[in-house]
């Protein structure tokens, strides 16, 4: 138990008495916010007034008057619908843990990931910003719309000057006060709000009772301007009482000309100003870090104040229709005033709600700052938000929003703006519900929210609806928002975040990998669709490097693995060894650029290794069908770490603190004349043993002097043009015929297409020789296999060479495969055959495409040299003791070729048919 790390460790669950329990969500960085918000004035009051906002007031007659009872009806209930999809979403996420600051960002980012959230994040905030700009110029134009000295046909008083200048100082007077309410702390804000709740409220309550206690009366209206500039005729609504005539008339709807806009209304536009009313669902949300309790004060805050407010919409949808008129609905939008039993108290309620959602937008701005900047997600841009006073309140992201919504309030007129505004909050909702849908849909066991009332259905319909939403209220915003969210996202993924939060992706891809490995039946493979799958054993990657790339090629789409065998019997070690290790090879791989796993185990042998690792390796039917080494010989180890740019350090000193350079982590290479860790003996017993098990085997040698561009991810090279040569047949028991078209021999062809289709190798030209027989006549075996290469879709040059030397030769039939080192030649017989291959493959390297021996046709140039040699690589003798004899044939065959392949397949891997 000592050596465990865990977070639960912190709460100290060891049965000691008189530990307390950390608040939820306490202890984050920065000196965490006391924690004294209850959930009626945390939740419930700022959600409340952020979805009544100053729509309850002057919109209800718009919504009415223009959709009708019926549709206004259909479509808050269609509104509410998708708030309360996602108000679901909220719930489950803020019931499964902790919440700490930053509401709707803390839940996103902690779900989806740094990049994702921290741009959804810094969306979910400009809203904000833009929010508070809004309801503040908003209640600039609602005070000088009754005290302004240009208000026509207004009863107030007009002494207030107006003009463009005027309006910024009347809202730059009012953001101070909002600014200072906020700066003073979470806790005069909640009483602020509350003021303003019992404001509002008590506005509303004399609404409500003005269209029972008032009666029938005619009510003026303001004269409209005419098409050519003149005024029409004065207009009168009525406000009839409670009338089933009234209400009959007012049952369908009426689209007209909005009189403020002069501009045609639809459904899709009245339904819009009415959602727009409605997306503060995350105001309780966002004030998490002030909550006592989150985990239960937002589901539940949230929850009753979506009640709530539906219940007065609608009781103020019916009312409006029993009452009012058509004419009244469509042309005096604030008809509150003129029937209410004390008109000041309408504009009480007016003014409230717009300074309330104002106060709410730049609290929940500075929260969500104040968490982006905890995070580090944008750096020293977001430094000053840090900052934060003794009692935990992020004064600095206050002081930063401040200045943010100044700026804005100097543009003036937000109307284009305010859909703007509306997209940004949708997308952050869209975001919440994908991240519950994430979470449920990745099955992690550690997903066990309280709030039960939600299903992947919700949540998938939540997405939908909200992306919905936004095309419907602004095409342009829409597509604009998710422009920039993959942008913030490209910018974050580059950046690059914290990876300790715990990606829903990463469930999310295990649950997905788990079902198609198990639907991946090994049963049901066939040929035409076979891939290499390699397990590579490295020793030491220091000098591996070029293999490391070379397989990393090869593998075309199939599984990689790199293998490394640490020697020892866990029986007399403490601890595992090779656990610590697997955070140094991860490095490795993103330092090399490989797709490879990794897969290291303990043995007290190599060769023992090699075989667990050949056995356990992959899973279902990802499993490695072709093991690859490099070549056993006497050249002195290469240090490529020192050589190679990508594990060069950085001289700037830009290296994350506290992470070791990759460079420590493995040890230098083995100096020449030292000891191995495996035998000759124990390393052709290896490659005997991946063949008794059906896995192909390629050993790789003299990789280190490919060309650099040839191993790199790019599309190639190199001006210079090289070969590809392919000798697909044993070159130590030639005997000419149709060996070439054995198993083997076409495993070779396959795996030298398939690093030609690697972008880095296009420019290669793939050449194949054939060796004729004493009695073969030239032609007829390249015909034979022109033919087979055209059913195989392969483009390559043939070749026929003559070799005189030990071809005539009778050999009687072995039962192994044709491999002449288990014949019946002597040990000089069989090295003389193998210098006469090695000499022939060199002959034919440096060969342009002229005839044997002589340079290109129309120069006098040599043509391109060989860049990598493919040979046939001849089965291990059945008997142990000529192992090393074996591999002495190997080294000489393969002898000064440069970088060389050599390949042995066992099973089928092309096919002709379609």
């Amino acid at each position: 138990m000592a050596s465990e790390n865990s977070p639960l460790l912190a709460y100290r669950l060891l049965g000691e008495e008189g530990v307390s329990f950390p608040a939820n969500g306490a202890g984050g960085p920065g000196g965490a916010p006391a924690r004294k918000l209850s959930t009626f004035l945390g939740v419930v009051v700022p959600t409340v007034l952020s979805m009544f906002s100053i729509v309850v007031f002057l919109r209800i007659g718009f919504v009415v008057g223009h959709a009708g009872l019926l549709q206004a009806l259909a479509m808050l209930l269609v509104a509410y619908v998708i708030l309360a999809l996602t108000v679901l979403s909220v719930c489950a996420i803020a019931t499964n843990g902790a919440v700490r600051g930053g509401g709707a960002y803390f839940m996103i980012s902690r779900t989806l990931g740094p990049e994702v959230g921290g741009s959804i994040g810094l969306m979910f905030y400009l809203a904000n910003v833009c929010g508070c700009a809004v309801s503040l110029l908003g209640l600039v134009e609602a005070i000088l719309d009754v005290f302004g000295a240009d208000a026509s046909g207004s009863s107030g008083l007009r002494v207030l000057p107006q003009g463009y200048g005027w309006s910024l100082l009347y809202g730059s007077l009012l953001l101070g006060l909002v600014g200072g309410v906020c700066t003073l702390g979470a806790g005069l804000y909640a009483r602020a709000s509350f003021l303003t709740f019992l404001l509002v409220s008590g506005s509303l309550a004399s609404v409500l009772v003005s269209f029972v206690a008032v009666g029938p009366r005619d009510i003026p209206l303001a004269p409209r301007p005419g098409p050519n500039g003149s005024s029409l005729p004065p207009q009168v609504g009525h406000f009839t009482g409670f009338n089933s005539s009234t209400l009959k008339a007012n049952l369908d709807a009426g689209y007209a000309k909005d009189y403020t806009t002069g501009a045609m209304m639809t459904f899709a536009s009245v339904f819009a100003v009415l959602f727009n009313g409605c997306t503060g669902i995350m105001a309780g949300a966002n004030m998490s870090g002030e909550l006592k309790d989150p985990s239960r004060a937002i589901p539940l805050g949230t929850i009753v104040a979506v009640a709530y407010t539906f219940f007065i919409y609608i009781l103020l949808f019916f009312l409006s229709s029993f009452t009012c008129d058509r004419v009244l609905l469509q042309e005096d939008y604030g008809f509150f005033r003129a029937i209410s039993l004390w008109p000041p108290l309408v504009l009480v309620g007016i003014y409230a709600t717009s300074l309330s959602a104002s106060m709410s937008s730049l609290i929940g701005a500075s929260r969500i700052l104040h968490a982006l900047a905890q995070d580090d997600l944008f750096g020293v841009v977001l430094a000053p938000a840090k900052v934060v006073s003794r009692g935990g309140n992020p004064w600095g992201a206050v002081l930063y929003s401040w200045g943010l919504v100044q700026l804005v309030l100097l543009a003036g007129k937000l109307n284009t703006l305010a859909a703007v505004v509306t997209v940004f909050y949708l997308v952050a909702y869209a975001a919440v519900d994908l991240s519950c849908l994430s979470l449920e849909w990745a099955s992690a066991p550690n997903f066990r929210p309280t709030f039960n009332l939600f299903s992947w259905h919700t949540c998938l319909l939540g997405v939908a609806s909200c992306l919905l939403m936004m095309f419907l209220i602004s095409p342009g915003a829409a597509g604009g928002s998710l422009l920039l969210m993959g942008l913030l996202s490209a910018l974050l993924t580059a950046r690059g975040g914290p990876s300790s939060w715990g990606y829903v992706s990463q469930a999310l891809l295990f649950h997905q990998v788990r079902k198609y490995l198990l639907r991946l039946d090994v049963r049901k493979d066939h040929v035409k669709f076979w891939r290499p799958q390699l397990l590579l054993l490295v020793g030491n990657p220091r000098g591996a490097l070029p293999l490391l790339r070379l397989a990393n090629q090869l593998k075309k789409g199939g599984l990689y693995v790199l293998g490394h065998v640490t020697l020892g019997d866990l029986d007399s070690l403490p601890s595992d060894p090779v656990q610590p290790q697997y955070g140094a090879w991860l490095s490795l791989v993103d330092r090399a650029q490989v797709k490879a796993f990794v897969d290291l185990t303990l043995s007290p042998s190599v060769r023992q290794g090699a075989q667990h690792l050949l056995r356990i390796s992959g899973l279902g039917g990802m499993k490695p069908n072709t093991l690859v080494l490099g070549f056993y010989d006497d050249a002195a180890p290469q240090d490529h770490f020192l050589t190679d740019p990508a594990f060069s350090e950085p001289a700037d000193g830009t290296q994350e603190a506290g992470a070791p350079a990759l460079s420590t982590l493995f040890p230098p290479p083995r100096a020449p004349g030292s000891p191995r860790a495996l035998s000759p003996q124990d390393y052709v017993a290896t490659v005997a043993d991946a063949l008794k098990m059906n896995k192909n085997v390629v050993l790789a040698r003299a990789c280190g002097a490919l060309p650099p561009e040839r191993l790199s991810r790019g599309s190639g090279g190199t001006s210079q043009l090289h070969h590809v040569d392919v000798w697909p047949l044993n070159l130590l028991r030639p005997r000419g015929g149709p060996g070439y078209v054995d198993v083997c021999g076409l495993f070779l062809l396959q795996m030298a297409t398939i690093l030609g289709m690697v972008p880095a190798w296009h420019s290669a030209r793939l050449r194949i020789f054939l060796c004729l027989g004493p009695r073969e006549a030239p032609g007829a075996a390249e015909g034979r296999l022109r033919a087979l290469l055209s059913q195989l879709r392969i483009r390559a040059e043939v070749r026929e060479v003559v070799w005189g030397e030990g071809a005539a030769s009778e050999e009687p039939e072995e039962e192994e495969e044709g491999d002449f080192v288990n014949g019946r030649r002597g040990d000089a017989e069989a090295e003389a055959l193998a210098c006469s291959a090695n000499a022939l493959v060199r002959a034919q390297q440096g060969r342009g495409r002229g005839g044997p021996g002589g340079p290109e046709e129309g120069g006098g140039e040599v043509g391109p040299t060989t860049a990598l040699t493919f040979l046939y690589l001849p089965r291990p003798p059945a008997d142990s003791a000529r192992y090393l004899r074996y591999l002495a044939l190997l080294e000489i065959l393969s002898r000064d070729l440069g970088p060389a392949l050599l390949i042995h397949g066992v099973t089928p891997v092309t096919c002709t048919d379609l």
